[in-house]
């Protein structure tokens, strides 16, 4: 500006102006004198190192998320494959092998002692449970018989088919088979509890001269069970549980939720529990389910039940020592006597343990134990 001047106001129609709101004037820059090519051209380089960083970025956070889900994954293998509960490994309860079925060709696992101290005593297990449910009686008898104990097909480490077919009754007396003459045996003392004591019974009827004697805790005939139950609608209350087992693949979603809430409650609840079960041992039966599918197999042998239902009633004439708890929360009492209806007369013992309830073998060894002995002594003699 000259001298005495002052200042001109810009021309409002500039682009160098534009009104602020205090009425004083804000410079903007122009972009008329620069070309958009020109402008683009200048920030590609920008914008190309932007999206250069954004992908070494992801890069980064992809790689770190695999080798996260590696150590992870490795963590997880080792807890399937070598976290053994080390109950499981207890040598006074036996040495651990596999027999290679000859019907099927499966491979199932047992725990074996006393072999050469006298006759076979053949152990077979119940839901939720494995061998080691046997562990007092193993060591009880391993000095007089060669003691025992699978893990009945589905169990793991025993061979796990997934199919249902593979759990049908007939399948599953054929295992029993296979195990008596792949040990080197012609017969056996054949004990079940549970589900094993299903099948000892079924054993016990369609192959008697395998079966030198039997034992049974908590369980009845199927062809008994199915009488008695129709007869008394009590009994398919206490035994709910085995309708929601016929469904696919949620029973084995819901019992293993929340860590196998389901079953660690119904192990350890001071009605339908396991008295006195430690954490230790309640690692050890639900050590396999926590195997890929190893809820499955477990699973079919109740989704086998009714495939041959109704069923014909069947005489019973093996020698038999039956052991029940008069508390067991999921039998009645009442099957006692319908058990002992279908016997040729004097060839069963049947005992009610007062106050007791479903786990005999586990709840109450000694008393179980010395009933075992009384009724075996004559094979030592």
């Amino acid at each position: 500006q000259s001298k005495g001047e002052g200042f001109r106001s810009p021309d409002p129609a500039s682009p160098l102006a534009a009104g602020s709101p205090d009425g004083g004037a804000t410079v903007v820059p122009g972009r008329g004198d620069m070309p958009e090519l020109v402008v683009t051209a200048l920030l590609t380089p920008s914008r190309l190192t932007l999206k250069l960083l954004r992908a070494l970025m992801w890069c980064l956070v992809v790689s770190a998320a695999l080798v996260t889900a590696a150590v992870y994954g490795c963590i997880a293998l080792t807890h399937v494959l070598c976290v053994v509960p080390a109950c499981l490994s207890d040598p006074s309860l036996g040495e651990h092998d596999f027999l290679i079925l000859k019907s099927s060709g499966l491979r199932l696992h047992y725990v074996s002692s006393g072999r050469g101290n006298g006759p076979l005593m053949l152990f077979l297990h119940g839901f939720p449970e494995n061998w080691f449910s046997w562990r007092y009686q193993l060591r009880e008898f391993q000095s007089r018989f060669h003691v025992v104990a699978v893990d009945l097909r589905g169990y793991w480490p025993s061979d796990s088919p997934q199919d249902v077919d593979w759990y049908t009754t007939d399948l599953l007396m054929v295992d029993i088979q296979d195990v008596i003459l792949g040990l080197g045996y012609s017969k056996c003392v054949l004990v079940g509890h549970d589900w094993g004591a299903i099948l000892a019974w079924n054993f016990s009827i369609y192959y008697p001269a395998l079966v030198e004697r039997l034992v049974v805790a908590s369980a009845a005939p199927m062809s008994v069970y199915q009488d008695y139950s129709l007869r008394h609608i009590s009994q398919l209350f206490r035994s709910h549980y085995v309708f929601l087992f016929q469904l696919p693949w949620l029973p084995e979603k819901l019992l293993s939720m929340s860590d196998f809430q389901i079953l660690k409650t119904t192990l350890t609840h001071h009605k339908t529990g396991i008295p006195h079960v430690t954490p230790n041992d309640l690692e050890a039966f639900l050590y396999s389910f926590t195997q890929p599918s190893g809820l499955v197999g477990p699973l079919n042998y109740y989704r086998n039940i009714f495939r041959n239902f109704p069923l014909e009633p069947q005489e019973l004439s093996t020698r038999t020592l039956l052991l029940w708890g008069e508390k067991d929360t999921y039998l009645e009492p009442g099957l006692v006597g319908a058990i002992g209806s279908r016997f040729v007369p004097g060839r069963l013992e049947a005992h009610i343990l007062p106050g007791v309830g479903h786990w005999v073998p586990q709840s109450n060894p000694e008393e179980m134990n010395q009933y075992m002995w009384a009724f075996l002594q004559d094979l030592l003699d």
